[in-house]
């Protein structure tokens, strides 16, 4: 008797499992390729809402991370997911060939916002992730200039697509892809704390910026070409603020010595915004802390809140002319789709109507004195704390205040990971998130919802498990 696909489906395939025969199964059928197993055994979560996780018995994380800054306005916000609701119930699908309503107004809110910060006319195209809106940016880059080379940060992440990767500095990302002839050059970043020239911040002058500049001297340090007046590179990818590298913080004044520098030799800044946009760092652009204009702003991440894949790439009017960026220069099946910009659209709409300039850093400001006074008790533990708007470090390092300790970082993040932290009469986990350059630092993203009691709740936590795991050090 020949089995049907129903029948396979029916018998292989249960409604319900319990964890440990989940864990067998995606043992045995996921790919492991996903960053899931950074964490061993993975962790089941089973509901969400506001800033917290909840998982099978009900045990509630607080999570200062929120899926990378994806959802920042809250799990579970009511009025975001009603926009998503009523956009499957009214028009759930569209070939991207194709406009809506909600495509058209979401490119007119961001094109007008940025004529307003930046008094610079440009238009919006959309994608489905980061790393697609960063392979878009890099197209209009090449289409423009007509080169391939660019220049990133060391430190900096940009996605992890083969072009994405090509411009992120962590070679894992490409060692088993074969050669990658169009890789970036890489550009120390202002990381004061680890500053890789053993300066201080307080009497260095931008001395980066300086010896950044001196590349441009003499056509034998293979920057400059004197004689035709040209760069071999087209454009610098720089994080505001940088993500993964561990929400490190530029010093006053470097943006603006920098982009002087490229306007000079004709290259083109893109700014990644991924995720720093939409008031993380306490503006509605990261870069607008620091009073420079892109050419190129990639955006993703928030812009849903993480209901939807959307992302998406402004350029300034002249990079992105129908003449030059013509129907079809670039495309994706799911790009401006209909539930994400219903979304974006709403959220858009939300901060119009909702000061999150003023809530960011206001809380921000009340986290991070938090996180100094941690600092200040623990200095054998905490080696440096900083934060804008709601971007906030805290690096852990060994005894001397400054060593890197990846080996405590991860102990403490397995910890909190546990759910078993007994706090004001409950059991509780804290969710956190690892990165830096020697993966010692936590990145704490927030919710914007986070209460100043929540927060209070966040720090208690955390000293219980620098206690728990560094009780030699208190």
């Amino acid at each position: 008797m020949t089995t049907t696909n129903t029948q396979v489906k029916l018998h292989q395939i249960e409604r319900r499992h319990t964890e440990a025969e989940l864990l067998e199964m995606e043992n045995k059928y996921c790919s492991f390729g996903d960053t899931v197993h950074y964490l061993e055994p993975p962790k089941f979560f089973e509901r969400a809402e506001g800033s917290y996780l909840y998982d099978s018995d009900g045990t509630a994380f607080l999570d200062l991370q929120m899926w990378y800054s994806a959802a920042s306005f809250g799990y579970g916000n009511q009025r975001l997911n009603n926009a998503l609701k009523n956009q499957i119930d009214t028009l759930p699908q569209l070939a991207s060939q194709y406009l809506h309503t909600e495509k058209v107004e979401l490119a007119t809110m961001i094109g007008r916002l940025n004529e307003s910060k930046f008094g610079e006319t440009g238009r919006v195209h959309f994608n489905v992730g980061g790393s697609q809106a960063v392979e878009d940016s890099l197209k209009l880059v090449r289409n423009e200039t007509g080169k391939s080379l660019v220049f990133a940060f060391q430190g900096g992440y940009h996605g992890r697509t083969l072009g994405a990767s090509a411009i992120t500095s962590s070679f894992r990302y490409r060692r088993r892809y074969g050669h990658f002839s169009d890789r970036a050059h890489f550009v120390p970043f202002p990381y004061c704390f680890r500053c890789p020239y053993d300066k201080k911040r307080d009497t260095c002058e931008l001395y980066c910026v300086d010896q950044f500049a001196k590349n441009f001297d003499t056509e034998y340090n293979s920057f400059w070409d004197a004689k035709a007046q040209e760069s071999e590179f087209a454009a610098f990818y720089v994080e505001a603020i940088q993500g993964t590298g561990g929400y490190v913080i530029p010093p006053d004044g470097y943006y603006p010595a920098l982009k002087k520098i490229l306007d000079e030799r004709n290259i083109l800044m893109v700014d990644d915004e991924i995720q720093m946009g939409f008031y993380r760092a306490g503006k509605f652009w990261a870069i607008e802390n620091f009073g420079v204009t892109p050419d190129i702003i990639v955006f993703g991440k928030a812009l849903t809140n993480g209901l939807n894949p959307l992302s998406g790439v402004w350029a300034k009017e002249g990079l992105i002319t129908p003449e030059k960026f013509p129907p079809g220069s670039t495309h994706s099946t799911f790009s401006s789709n209909t539930l994400g910009t219903a979304v974006a659209l709403e959220l858009l709409q939300m901060m119009e109507e909702i000061d999150y300039e003023k809530i960011t850093r206001e809380k921000g400001a009340y986290f991070l004195a938090q996180i100094k006074e941690l600092q200040r008790k623990y200095p054998k533990v905490i080696g440096d704390t900083d934060g804008m708007g709601m971007a906030l470090r805290i690096e852990i390092c060994q005894e001397d205040g400054y060593a890197p300790d990846r080996e405590l970082c991860d102990k403490i993040f397995a910890e909190g990971m546990k759910g078993d932290l007994d706090i004001r009469g409950k059991k509780m986990g804290l969710v956190l998130d690892v990165g830096g350059y020697y993966k010692n630092v936590f990145t704490l993203a927030p919710s914007f919802e986070i209460t100043n009691d929540e927060i209070d709740l966040s720090m208690e936590m955390f000293e219980m498990l620098i206690r728990r795991c560094a009780p030699e050090r208190v």
